[in-house]
C-alpha cells in the first residue's frame, strides 16, 4: 500500500505513518520552495499520486483526481469536505475520512475568544491605549457588552456547537440551539430547534454563533432576510465556513450597525480566484476585514498545542482501518457531504 502525506511532512511525521502501517510506502511531496508547510501543488505530488493508494492531507490540487488511477481512500484534514469533488469521488470509488469532532475543544475555545473579543470590544479598547488615547474607551458607544442573562443562538449543534454551548453555558447565557435533527436532543442548550425555525431563533438571540457543516443546503443560507430577522445590535461569529454567509448584506448590516459585530475564523473561498494552496484566501472583495467591527483570527483555531498530532493520530486510525479492511468510523457520506 502506498500512502501519500499531502504536507511537507517532518520526518517524525512520515515516521508515523510508517509505524501504524508496516509495510507500506509512505512519501510526501517533493521538495520545493513554499510559504507555508501545509501548502501543496500538483507538480510536487504528481510522480507520487499516480499510483497513490491513499492520500492524507488539507488540499486536494486541481488535476489531481485525473491523474491518481489507483486511489481509493483520502484522510482529510478537515472536518467540512466542500472542497472535495464529493460526486466525482463517489463515481470513482474514493472513500472519504474527515476529522469530525476531532477539533471541537479548540474550535469552540476559539469561538469565545472571537465572541468575548467583540462584546469586549477589546481591539478598539487596545489601540485606543496604544495610540494614547485612553478616555475615548468610556465613552457611551464605546461599552461593553455583557453575555450574563444574554440568549446565544448556537447554529449547528453538533460537537463543536456543543462544544461552545458548554462553555457558554459558563457565563450563565442562555443557549438556543438549530440542528437539522433536533430530535437528537439539546443537551447543554436550553431549547433545540429545527432548521424551520431558524428565524425563530435569530429574533430572540443576542449573539449568534455559527457552527454547522457546510453542504448545499446551508451554502449562503445565511443572507438579508435572515440577518433582518436578527435583533438589532447583534454579535454573530462564525468558526464553521466562511461561505455560509452572503458577504454584501453582511457588509451592509455592518456599516449599517445592524450587527454590531462580526468575528470569523474562517473565510470566504473565492472558488479558482486564488491558488489552490490557500485554503481561506484573502482580502476579501468588500474589504470587510478592515471595518473596526470585525475579527478575523486567519483559520487559527487548530493551531493550537497538541491539536495537529491528534489530528495525525485520527488519520492514522483511519489508515489502519484501510489497511486492515475494517469498517472506516470517520467516513463520511459522498451525498451529504459530511
Amino acid at each position: 500500500m502506498k500512502i501519500l502525506v499531502g504536507w511537507h511532512a517532518t520526518d517524525a511525521e512520515l515516521a508515523r505513518f510508517r509505524t501504524a502501517v508496516p509495510g507500506a510506502t509512505v512519501v510526501g511531496p517533493r521538495p520545493e520552495p513554499h510559504l507555508s508547510r501545509f501548502d501543496l501543488t500538483l507538480e510536487s505530488i504528481s510522480n507520487d499520486i499516480s499510483d497513490a493508494d491513499c492520500f492524507v492531507g488539507w488540499v486536494m490540487p486541481d488535476g489531481a483526481l485525473d491523474i491518481a488511477k489507483k486511489l481509493k481512500l483520502i484522510c482529510w484534514m478537515h472536518t467540512g469536505c466542500d472542497e472535495l469533488d464529493l460526486a466525482r469521488l463517489k463515481t470513482l470509488g474514493v472513500q472519504v475520512t474527515n476529522l469530525r469532532g476531532a477539533n471541537s475543544i479548540p474550535v469552540a475555545e476559539q469561538a469565545m475568544a472571537i465572541l468575548l473579543g467583540l462584546a469586549k470590544r477589546l481591539l478598539f479598547k487596545h489601540q485606543a491605549v496604544v495610540n494614547g488615547d485612553p478616555l475615548r474607551v468610556f465613552a457611551n458607544e464605546t461599552r461593553s457588552a455583557m453575555l450574563n442573562d444574554r440568549t446565544v443562538g448556537i447554529i449547528g449543534l453538533g460537537q463543536i456547537g456543543s462544544a461552545i454551548a458548554k462553555r457558554a453555558k459558563a457565563f450563565d447565557m442562555k443557549i438556543l440551539g438549530v440542528r437539522l435533527h433536533p430530535e437528537l436532543g439539546a443537551g447543554v442548550a436550553d431549547e433545540v430547534f429545527g432548521i424551520d425555525k431558524l428565524h425563530h431563533v435569530l429574533a430572540q438571540s443576542d449573539y449568534v454563533v455559527l457552527s454547522t457543516p457546510i453542504t448545499k443546503k446551508t451554502e449562503a443560507f445565511i443572507g438579508a432576510a435572515e440577518i433582518a430577522a436578527m435583533k438589532h445590535g447583534v454579535v454573530l461569529v462564525n468558526v464553521a465556513r466562511g461561505n455560509l454567509i452572503q458577504e454584501k448584506p453582511l457588509y451592509d448590516a455592518l456599516q449599517a450597525g445592524k450587527i454590531f459585530g462580526y468575528g470569523a475564523d474562517v473565510w470566504w473561498n473565492y472558488k479558482n480566484a486564488y491558488p489552490a494552496t490557500y485554503h481561506f484566501p484573502a482580502p476579501s472583495r468588500t474589504g470587510i476585514q478592515r471595518l473596526p467591527n470585525v475579527i478575523a483570527s486567519g483559520d487559527q483555531a487548530v493551531n493550537a498545542d497538541g491539536v495537529l498530532d491528534g489530528n495525525i493520530d485520527r488519520c492514522v486510525e483511519s489508515l489502519v482501518q484501510f489497511s486492515n479492511n475494517k469498517p472506516l468510523t470517520w467516513k463520511i457520506d459522498l451525498d451529504l457531504g459530511y
